[in-house]
């Protein structure tokens, strides 16, 4: 009995131990081109941590200017439980290629995979879902595609996501129509500015993407979108905590968002190692993760001359 007892507890100390040398390695540019983006994601992260009961140890690194492999090997060690980042699309290549025995949610989406390495982004493709959504329930058979000059690559990839989605003709026009039929819908491509200077728009089935939309800024009437629901409610105090503590733009905002959610994934994938599916509303949509794919389906709205309205 009495080596039982001393096994028992030799068992739980090492548990302790154990759980109290373990760690997450968050990888982020905090210098360079993307270091705004990366601080946006870190001050949603944090917030989501600090409001949470889970309290494992987060230790950052910086990825501006590092090759990836190295990074890895001179920070992953055996206090490592999950990594998270890093954010630009070759990083996440580069992380691939290493084949990281240890899990790794990365913060941007790739074509390759790896079975250990999960992929949560804000991707063009997952707009283009619940977009193509909103069109299916309005009944749209035909697509116009009125878009700003010179954001054409910016749009590719959403509208080449779109076309995988529908069984309707897309066009492309170059001024916007004054009138659409029932079964015709309007998708207008690019900033804010741009959208308030186009004249005498219809007021119903006109389109948009969260990129168009800015703090404080007019929306024509009856235009429909898809974006974060923290953004538009006040379910996620965290997020609105650090939106007005730093006082950005909608497109960082998205991002602090975005790093909350990271985190939600994260301590979901501590507290449970071998997890492979998951399913919760999460601060930038309906996030769903099946056998380590993660999927992200934004929430859409409608502005009404009463404001925004969720669909």
């Amino acid at each position: 009995m009495l080596n039982n007892k001393k096994i028992l507890m030799s068992f739980i100390l090492y548990c302790i131990l154990n759980h109290a040398q373990a760690e997450v390695l968050v990888i982020l540019p905090e210098s360079g081109p993307l270091a705004r983006a990366g601080l946006s994601i870190k001050q949603g992260f944090m917030s989501a941590y600090q409001a949470s009961d889970l309290k494992t140890p987060i230790r950052f690194v910086n990825s501006d200017k590092k090759q990836i492999a190295q990074l890895l090997k001179q920070n992953v060690n055996k206090k490592t439980q999950l990594v998270i980042g890093p954010l630009a699309r070759q990083d996440v290549e580069a992380v691939i290629k290493t084949q990281p025995k240890v899990r790794v949610l990365a913060l941007n989406e790739v074509s390759s995979q790896f079975a250990n390495v999960g992929q949560f982004s804000l991707s063009k493709q997952d707009d283009a879902v619940a977009l193509d959504q909103v069109l299916q329930n309005d009944k749209i058979k035909e697509l116009y595609v009125l878009q700003q000059k010179d954001s054409e690559i910016d749009n590719e990839l959403f509208l080449i996501s779109l076309l995988t989605q529908t069984d309707y003709p897309l066009n492309l026009i170059e001024e916007a129509p004054k009138k659409l039929n029932k079964q015709t819908g309007l998708l207008l491509l690019g900033n804010n500015s741009w959208l308030n200077k186009l004249a005498k728009l219809p007021h119903k089935n006109i389109y948009i993407l969260a990129n168009a939309i800015e703090q404080d800024q007019a929306l024509p009437v009856g235009v429909k979108f898809c974006d974060a629901p923290a953004l538009y409610g006040t379910e996620w105090p965290d997020v609105m905590q650090a939106n007005q503590q730093n006082s950005v733009s909608m497109a960082y905002q998205r991002l602090i968002a975005f790093g909350g959610d990271a985190w939600h994934i994260a301590s979901q994938y501590l507290v449970e190692p071998h997890l492979k599916n998951l399913q919760f509303q999460g601060r930038t949509g309906l996030i769903q993760i099946n056998n380590n794919l993660i999927h992200r389906i934004p929430h859409c709205y409608e502005n009404t001359k009463k404001g925004i309205r969720a669909l």
